[in-house]
C-alpha cells in the first residue's frame, strides 16, 4: 500500500473554486467513509481548512487511486470532475509525506509560519479515527506532522515570519496602522463561536477594543466565548452574547465585524451591510453624487468635463463589459481609447452597440461631437477590423482615483465559502477584507530567513519517517521469520524428548536453551541487516525476498500486521 494526496489550495486555484469546493462537516464524513469503500484505498483523512481542500489516502494502485480520490472530490464538493481537475495537485508516497509536513509547519499557508494549521490537523486526525478511516499510515503520518510542525514552532523563528489569517486580515484592516492604535476603543461584533472565531474574538480583545459581541447559532457556545473573555486578565473588554436574529441591530452599533461560520449561504448581505451604515451606498452612487466640476479627468486633462449624472441613474444597467474608466462619464468617444486599448474587436463592437441604444440622461451634455469625430472612429475601426483589436495608440494616461469615504465600519470575512457578500466591496464608508483579498496580500508578504531552516528540518524528518515507515514494512515477515524458527526449536525439541526420555531437567533445559542461541544467533545477522536494507529507499522488495526463501505463510505475515494495526489504532486514539 501506498499514501496518496489529492487536493487543491490557495496555491493551486482561485479563491472562487475553492470557495464552490468547501467542504462541511457532515459532507467530510460522507467522503470519508465513501472513499475507504472504494477499491483502491483501505484508509482515509480530509484536511479541510478555509484554504485547502485534501483529501488523504492508503492505495494500492496509483493511477486508480488518482482517478477515484478525484472523482469523489468532485462529488462531494459539487464542483464538476472537469472544472475541478485543473486545480488538483497529487502527491504521492515521500512527495505526499513531505508536502502534509510542510503544511504542518505553516510554510504552505496563505500567511506563512501560522500555527492555526496544527489544530486543524488534530481535528482531521480525530474524525477520521472517529470513524474508523484512519489505519496504521495515517495514524503515524498525522501524528508525526504535529510533531515536526511543533519542532518548527519551537527550535526555529517561524513564528516570526507570519502570524495567524486573524491577525494579518486585522493588519489589512488597519491598512499600514499599527493594530492596537486602530482597535483602540472600537466595538467588535464577532459571527461564530468555532476556533477561527474565538481566535478573532481574543485577539480583537488584547488588540485593544472595548466591546466584543458574539453571535452564534448555538447560544451556549456564543454565552461560553463571552465568559471566557469577561474572565480573561489580558484586557479590560466587555464581552457579551447575541442570538444570531440580533446581528443586523448589533450591526449599526459595531466598528469591527468578523465572520467564520459553517454556513452554506450568505450571513451579511451587502443590503444588510448597507442599511446600517449611514451614507453607505454603491461606489457608483457616491460617485454619481459628485458635482460636474468635481468628477476627476478620466482619460487626462484634455478631457471634456462628464456631465452629472443624476443620483440612482441606470445608465450603466445591463451594460455588456465591465468598464470602470468609463463610469460616470456618458456616451462613448475615442478619446476614451486608452481605456479600451487592447480590446477584441467584437467587444468593442458589442460596447458601441449598447452605448447606441442606451438611454441618456436627461441634461447631458455631449462629450464630442460624433460627426466631427467621424473620420477618427472610422480609421479606428478599420484598424480593429484587420488585426482583430484595437490598437493602443499611445501609452494611456495615469486614471485619477475618486476619493472614497473614510470607512465607519471595517469587515473581515475569514470564511470559506464566504460569509459576506462580496458586493460590499463597493459600499462607500465599508472596507471590506476577504480571503481572496487577504491571498492576493499574502502573495507579496516578505519571508523570514528561518523558513529555510524550517524546510531543512522537514526534509530531514520526511527522510526519517520515510526510513522507519519501510522498516515497518518489513517487521511482520521478521516476527514471522523468528515465530517459524521457535516452532522448529519447539519441535526438535520435542523430537529429542522421545527419542532421550531419560534426561533430566536441567540436561532438558540445557540442550533447549544451546539450540535457541544457535537459532538466535544464525538469524540475528539477516534480520538486523535486511532492516536497515528495507529502511533505504527502494528497499521494499526484501520483505518479498524473505517471505520467498524461508517459504513463509502470508498468512502469518498478515497475522502479524493486523495485531500490529490493531495495537497502533488503539495507541493513536489515545494520544490524538
Amino acid at each position: 500500500m501506498s499514501l496518496l494526496v489529492v487536493g487543491l489550495s490557495h496555491r493551486s486555484a482561485p479563491v472562487s473554486v475553492l470557495e464552490r469546493a468547501a467542504l462541511h462537516v457532515d459532507a467530510q464524513v460522507k467522503l470519508l467513509q465513501d472513499t475507504v469503500a472504494a477499491e483502491p484505498a483501505t484508509e482515509a483523512a480530509v484536511l479541510a481548512t478555509c484554504n485547502r481542500i485534501e483529501l488523504y489516502a492508503d492505495v494500492d494502485k496509483f493511477h486508480a487511486g488518482v482517478a477515484e480520490l478525484s472523482t469523489l472530490l468532485a462529488q462531494h464538493s459539487g464542483v464538476g470532475l472537469d472544472e475541478l481537475t485543473p486545480y488538483l495537485y497529487v502527491h504521492y508516497e515521500d512527495r505526499a509525506v513531505h508536502h502534509l509536513f510542510s503544511v504542518a509547519c505553516g510554510l504552505d499557508s496563505m500567511v506563512v509560519g501560522e500555527g492555526q494549521i496544527l489544530g486543524q490537523i488534530k481535528d482531521s486526525l480525530a474524525r477520521a479515527q472517529e470513524l474508523h478511516t484512519a489505519g496504521r499510515l495515517l495514524n503515524d503520518l498525522f501524528q508525526q506532522a504535529l510533531r515536526v510542525g511543533k519542532r518548527a514552532h519551537s527550535e526555529t523563528g517561524i513564528d516570526r515570519a507570519g502570524q495567524s489569517l486573524v491577525t494579518f486580515g486585522l493588519e489589512q484592516l488597519a491598512s499600514g496602522t499599527v493594530v492596537q492604535d486602530w482597535a483602540l476603543g472600537k466595538k467588535a461584533l464577532v459571527i461564530g463561536a468555532g476556533s477561527m472565531s474565538s481566535l478573532a474574538a481574543a485577539t480583537l480583545a488584547r488588540a485593544g477594543v472595548s466591546e466584543v459581541v458574539i453571535a452564534n447559532r448555538t447560544a451556549e457556545r456564543a454565552e461560553r466565548l463571552a465568559e471566557i473573555l469577561n474572565d480573561s486578565g489580558d484586557s479590560d473588554v466587555v464581552a457579551r452574547a447575541v442570538p444570531m436574529d440580533s446581528v443586523p441591530d448589533e450591526l449599526t452599533r459595531a466598528d469591527v465585524v468578523v465572520s467564520c461560520t459553517g454556513a452554506t449561504g450568505l450571513v451579511l448581505t451587502a443590503e444588510a451591510v448597507a442599511s446600517a451604515v449611514p451614507g453607505a451606498g454603491a461606489e457608483r452612487g457616491w460617485v454619481a453624487q459628485l458635482g460636474a466640476d468635481e468628477v476627476p479627468p478620466r482619460f487626462g486633462s484634455g478631457a471634456a468635463p462628464a456631465a452629472r449624472l443624476p443620483a440612482g441613474s441606470a445608465a450603466e444597467e445591463n451594460c455588456p463589459l465591465d468598464l470602470a474608466p468609463l463610469q460616470a462619464t456618458p456616451g462613448f468617444s475615442v478619446l476614451g481609447e486608452a481605456a479600451v486599448a487592447g480590446m477584441a474587436a467584437s467587444e468593442l463592437e458589442q460596447h458601441a452597440a449598447w452605448v447606441d441604444n442606451a438611454p441618456r440622461p436627461q441634461g447631458a451634455v455631449a462629450l464630442v461631437d460624433p460627426l466631427a469625430e467621424a473620420d477618427a472612429i472610422a480609421a479606428l475601426a478599420a484598424t480593429a477590423a484587420v488585426i482583430g483589436r484595437v490598437p493602443e495608440r499611445r501609452k494611456p494616461e495615469p486614471v485619477a482615483e475618486i476619493p472614497r469615504p473614510a470607512p465607519s465600519l471595517f469587515l473581515l470575512d475569514l470564511a470559506m465559502p464566504r460569509d459576506i457578500d462580496a458586493a460590499v466591496h463597493r459600499l462607500a464608508g465599508v472596507r471590506l477584507v476577504d480571503i481572496e483579498s487577504l491571498a492576493e496580500a499574502s502573495a507579496d508578504a516578505p519571508m523570514a530567513a528561518d523558513v529555510d531552516q524550517v524546510r531543512r528540518i522537514v526534509a530531514d524528518e520526511v527522510a526519517a519517517f520515510g526510513a522507519a515507515l519501510r522498516a515497518a514494512h518489513i517487521t511482520p515477515t521478521v516476527v514471522a521469520l523468528r515465530t517459524m524458527a521457535a516452532d522448529v526449536v519447539a519441535g526438535e525439541i520435542a523430537r529429542l524428548d522421545g527419542r532421550l526420555p531419560g534426561l533430566d531437567d536441567k540436561q532438558r533445559s540445557e540442550i533447549t536453551q544451546t539450540v535457541r542461541r544457535v537459532v538466535d544467533k544464525l538469524l540475528h545477522a539477516p534480520t538486523v541487516r535486511v532492516k536497515q536494507l528495507a529502511a533505504e529507499p527502494g528497499g521494499a522488495g526484501y520483505a518479498d525476498a524473505l517471505r520467498t526463501l524461508f517459504d513463509l505463510d502470508p498468512e502469518t505475515v498478515a497475522a502479524v500486521s493486523r495485531a500490529e494495526d490493531s495495537t497502533t489504532d488503539e495507541e493513536g486514539r489515545g494520544s490524538a
